[in-house]
């Protein structure tokens, strides 16, 4: 495969990774000019045509999705049965070899890494798309620190065809959740349940349930309850094995309700006021526990019957002496049976009429307010347990969801939680400054921010050097924004030509760009006295940091040796009427300088100056509508 060129563009480079259904490969796309991560599917999925249908509509859906912490989909193709996907190249590793490289990973570092994890889940659900695949093997860490989730819609591809593979198990057993080991429906729940296992291995460095077979760990995950994570690692706080025994839970019903909640849980986990927090501890439905009967059979009929009989006075009963006295206690019996029946009937009514409790249907009362709702339950003669929860979605004091669901069929007098909304979570602020601007979006991740950029000479270019508000605040996410201030570095400008200007107009042209006159220092030189010859240390066109000195070199005249003469030139027309004339001068002044310019109708004598010094002699070059009339050179030696 290496050196293979697919879909015209991608050149496969190297094998990278690989596991039981696709082997992934660096590859080059050679249109955009870009390195891509290619998955090449295993061969026995790339004959499967229901397989290939449901792993390219997945793959689709996956490719929708865009976020920071979710590795995108660029492509699927196929090419000589080779089913193909192409993807951005994280550079790094999984999560899977950090872990078996540190044998743990600290708890500090393991919470952000699981509350990135969250982000990603929680875009792909509201997209609804399921990983159903959450695993170390299928995150990555970016060498900037940057978690990437992958893999997104394949499992779900996988799961849905009808594959049969010969002591093969598609998807990662040790991940599963209950719902998926009992062959159920997987829903968000079973992502957080995975999250969950790889939360506890990050902290442990093992997986809760191993065995000799993916059999026997499938049935772990359905009957055996995990070994707490403070037993293998004691420094485990409290409140981060709470968050792992919750996702956990074993029925879906008493999990996070979605990865969002366990996000915001873990947020707080690591506050030093939890660190400390009672052990959690899963809610137990003793009403739907197994009970066991016996079954009603001829021979316990039998049995009971006997019993019955047995407390009756069988020595009173003697043969019948006649048929009239046979015909008679006929009669008597059936009477006796018949009272015994009426009797029988309305004891057991009467008994049951001491321990019947009447069922009511439980009324709606989602979305009402908190007083509406116990109003309501109060008319069905219900009783009221209430749980606050943050919510960003449902107003305060108003109710987010009931247990049980509306229109169940309950007894009077059960209790029914409702879920109050505690309005939108309050988050702090945290203190970012002195943090790289890489961070920001990592702290303030559910927060609505923005950055602004501004030069700084205290700190360095990319760091945030304020914030607003304060570390410590409390803002609300929909209503408050937090600006952050990020530093650009030291200013700069481009620095101004001020050759041939007088101090008083090159001050004023520096403080005009953000600049300083520095040292003004006299000098004798061939510029016109009391100009600028030379600054320093910037020269023009160059970039200067903001509020930079510029030391002026200003001429105090020409040097002792220069020689400074004035030439006659005449230039005489002939038969022109009129004539352009130009005079340039090269000296020591510099070159090229022009000092005549003039239209003239009449031959005319021009007056030229001319400055020498021992390095430089002089020439005069006069020019009559552009082309040259005339070049004189004088040599500083022959001047007196």
């Amino acid at each position: 495969m290496i050196g293979k060129s697919l879909g015209g563009r991608y050149e496969v480079e190297q094998r990278i990774g690989g596991g039981g259904m696709a082997i992934v490969y660096k590859a080059h796309d050679n249109l955009l000019n870009r390195t891509v991560a290619l998955k090449i599917l295993r061969s026995q999925f790339g004959h499967d045509d229901d397989f290939i249908v449901r792993f390219r509509r997945e793959a689709q859906a996956a490719a929708s999705l865009s976020h920071p912490n979710i590795v995108n989909v660029y492509d699927v193709g196929e090419e000589d049965d080779i089913q193909y996907i192409v993807m951005e190249y994280v550079e790094g590793s999984t999560l899977k070899e950090l872990i078996t490289k540190k044998g743990l990973i600290e708890v500090e570092e393991a919470v952000p890494i699981a509350m990135e994890i969250c982000d990603a889940l929680d875009h792909a659900h509201h997209n609804h798309i399921i990983h159903r695949d959450i695993k170390p093997h299928n995150i990555l860490i970016g060498k900037g620190g940057r978690v990437k989730v992958t893999d997104f819609g394949i499992a779900r591809a996988v799961t849905s065809a009808t594959i049969t593979h010969t002591g093969s198990v598609i998807g990662s057993v040790h991940y599963f959740s209950p719902e998926q080991a009992r062959g159920g429906i997987s829903g968000e729940k079973s992502d957080i349940y995975s999250l969950g296992i790889v939360l506890y291995e990050m902290v442990t460095g093992n997986v809760p349930f191993s065995g000799d077979s993916p059999i026997s760990v499938a049935l772990k995950h359905l009957q055996e309850e995990i070994v707490p994570p403070k037993e293998i690692n004691p420094k485990l706080p409290q409140s981060v094995e709470n968050v792992i025994l919750k996702s956990l839970v074993k029925d879906p019903l008493y999990r996070y309700q979605s990865v969002k909640e366990m996000q915001r849980d873990l947020k707080t986990c690591l506050d030093t006021e939890r660190l400390n927090e009672p052990k959690f501890m899963p809610k137990i439905d003793d009403e739907e526990s197994t009970r066991v009967i016996p079954a009603i059979t001829p021979e316990l009929m039998e049995r009971l019957n006997g019993q019955n009989t047995a407390t009756g006075n069988r020595q009173e009963y003697q043969p019948p002496q006649g048929k009239s006295k046979v015909w008679l206690k006929g009669i008597a019996w059936l009477v006796f049976l018949s009272l015994f029946f009426v009797v029988a009937l309305y004891g057991f009514n009467f008994i049951l009429s001491i321990f019947y409790v009447p069922e009511v249907n439980t009324p709606r009362v989602e979305n009402m307010t908190l007083q509406e709702a116990q109003k309501a339950l109060a008319e069905k003669d219900l009783k009221v347990l209430i749980k606050e929860r943050f919510s960003d979605e449902v107003p305060q004091n108003m109710i987010i969801k009931q247990e049980p669901s509306p229109g169940m069929r309950v007894k009077e007098n059960s209790e029914v939680t409702v879920y109050v909304s505690k309005g939108e979570e309050q988050i702090e602020v945290p203190d970012l400054v002195g943090l790289p601007e890489r961070l920001v979006e990592v702290q303030l991740a559910k927060l609505n921010y923005e950055i602004e950029r501004k030069p700084s000479d205290e700190y360095a270019s990319g760091t945030v050097m304020g914030q607003t508000p304060a570390a410590g605040t409390l803002v609300t996410p929909s209503k408050d924004k937090v600006v952050v201030t990020v530093s650009m570095g030291r200013q700069t400008v481009v620095m101004p030509n001020l050759i041939g200007l007088t101090v008083e107009e090159a001050e004023s042209v520096l403080l005009k760009n953000g600049l300083k006159k520095g040292t003004v220092k006299n000098e004798p030189s061939y510029s016109p006295k009391g100009t600028v010859f030379r600054q320093y240390p910037f020269q023009a066109g160059s970039r200067a940091p903001s509020g930079t000195e510029i030391e002026l070199m200003i001429s105090s005249g020409y040097p002792k040796d220069a020689k400074e003469i004035t030439e006659p030139v005449l230039v005489l027309l002939g038969d022109q009427e009129s004539a352009n004339i130009a005079i340039m001068v090269t000296d020591a002044r510099g070159k090229d300088r022009e000092i005549v310019n003039k239209t003239i109708t009449q031959s005319e004598t021009f007056d030229v100056k001319v400055v020498l010094s021992p390095s430089q002699d002089a020439t005069i070059t006069i020019y009559n509508n552009g082309k040259i009339m005339e070049k004189r050179n004088i040599r500083y030696s022959t001047i007196p």
